[in-house]
């Protein structure tokens, strides 16, 4: 089946092709194996595009709870920081400086379930997750 080039769809069709797409992501997030389709499904679930201002006010903030996401990741996560209690190594998080960040869809749901616990207690909203992935994602050397 021949299909046209993306640039010569209409646009009607091209926004339900991107609409599938995202519904695919979402569905399957093991699919999303870049940070923009990480993005995309996050975007998606939100039902609202991600606002990088407010994902970067949400990494530095503390959410009532010891830590905030810099308090491990660094203020400016472009550069090796260490956890705040073990001291370990924590590579760059944004992906312009480590690009097998946001690579592992599940890896990716794992440590943000794990850390937004530790930081909010509780897990991070779709919209949340797209914020700071967004913002991340504008990070760049």
């Amino acid at each position: 089946m021949n299909l046209p080039a993306v640039s010569q769809m209409p646009l009607r069709t091209l926004t339900a092709f991107t609409a599938g797409v995202a519904a695919c992501l979402v569905m399957n997030p093991a699919l999303a194996a870049t940070p923009a389709d990480q993005l995309a499904g996050y975007t998606a679930q939100a039902g609202a595009p991600a606002v990088p201002s407010r994902g970067q006010s949400f990494f530095t903030a503390r959410h009532g709870r010891e830590w905030s996401c810099a308090s491990c990741h660094g203020a400016v996560p472009t550069q090796a920081a260490r956890h705040a209690s073990t001291g370990k190594v924590i590579q760059p998080l944004a992906p312009a400086f480590n690009p097998e960040r946001f690579t592992d869809s599940a890896k990716t749901e794992k440590w943000f379930r794990r850390n937004c616990n530790d930081v909010l207690g509780r897990e991070c909203s779709a919209a949340e997750k797209a914020d700071v992935l967004g913002w991340l994602i504008t990070l760049k050397p």
